[in-house]
């Protein structure tokens, strides 16, 4: 049985809304995504963003969310 995930160096990438995703370390990045600093394996990257990406909602979300507490 093998795996169908790329093993090629990829690299995590981040959003404005701080959500997280794995590309290709040789693609452009699509327009609205940057690099956040990590490359490795697919797995490694993977493994990275479970730990630094905590609250999974949007960052406007969130925004709106403490303003909506604070009122």
């Amino acid at each position: 049985m093998t795996d169908d995930v790329d093993e090629g160096v990829h690299r995590v990438v981040r959003n404005d809304e701080e959500q997280y995703s794995v590309w290709p370390a040789d693609r452009e990045l699509p327009p609205g995504w940057y690099a956040e600093g990590t490359e490795g394996t697919h797995i490694e990257c993977l493994d990275h963003i479970g730990v630094v990406w905590t609250d999974m909602r949007p960052a406007g979300l969130r925004r709106e969310l403490d303003r909506t507490i604070l009122r």
